[in-house]
């Protein structure tokens, strides 16, 4: 049985000894007990409030070296064309606290007839798949995936797993220059939601 308190972050090079394959909601945890797939006991017993993260190293206490790994999960997959419909979805999905994985035009989501009828609505198209679901972490957590830890902790440089870094800063780009507007805007009139 291994038993991990450490975090490596996701830089560096280690001797990985095993894996553990962690679906987006076991990753949040900090306490968990799970196995590696050749079946070794996993113990692991870390600061909660911030999620590991796939490709994350963790360190047991006997020294051997764990893998953070995302398992696959069925997710919906909305998709439109152009960044102000995009943009809404984001809006309302973020309006709503839903948990996300952004990409370029693209967002995975768990399976939820409600949000999928509301994206369909607001001109995405949905399909069903399965992938890995890595979630944004928030604008709160700590600088985005924040590790309290103290270990050994190198500079991590996270980013979503569906785009590079450079495409999401030109995404983040695009969206900021976008010019929203409500139908009514110049009326004197706007709505709060």
């Amino acid at each position: 049985m291994l038993e991990i308190y450490e975090r490596l972050g996701t830089q560096g090079s280690f001797p990985i000894d095993t894996r553990v394959i962690l679906t987006h909601e076991q990753r949040d945890r900090g306490r968990l007990r799970v196995f590696s797939p050749e079946g070794e006991e996993v113990r692991i017993f870390l600061t909660r409030g911030s999620s590991l993260l796939v490709g994350e190293t963790l360190r047991a206490q006997c020294g051997r070296y764990v893998l953070v790994e995302g398992a696959i999960e069925a997710v919906a997959v909305a998709r439109c064309e152009d960044w102000p419909t995009f943009a809404r979805a984001c809006y309302h999905l973020g309006n709503r606290h839903v948990k996300v994985q952004v990409g370029e035009r693209l967002l995975r989501i768990l399976p939820d007839h409600v949000l999928e009828d509301m994206l369909l609505q607001l001109g995405l198209t949905i399909e069903h798949a399965m992938h890995v679901f890595v979630p944004e972490s928030g604008a709160y957590a700590h600088g985005g995936h924040g590790h309290g830890h103290g270990h050994g902790h190198q500079g991590d440089t996270h980013h979503t797993a569906l785009m590079p870094v450079s495409k999401q800063d030109s995404v983040m780009g695009v969206i900021d220059s976008l010019e929203l507007t409500s139908p009514v805007a110049g009326k004197g009139r706007h709505d709060h939601h």
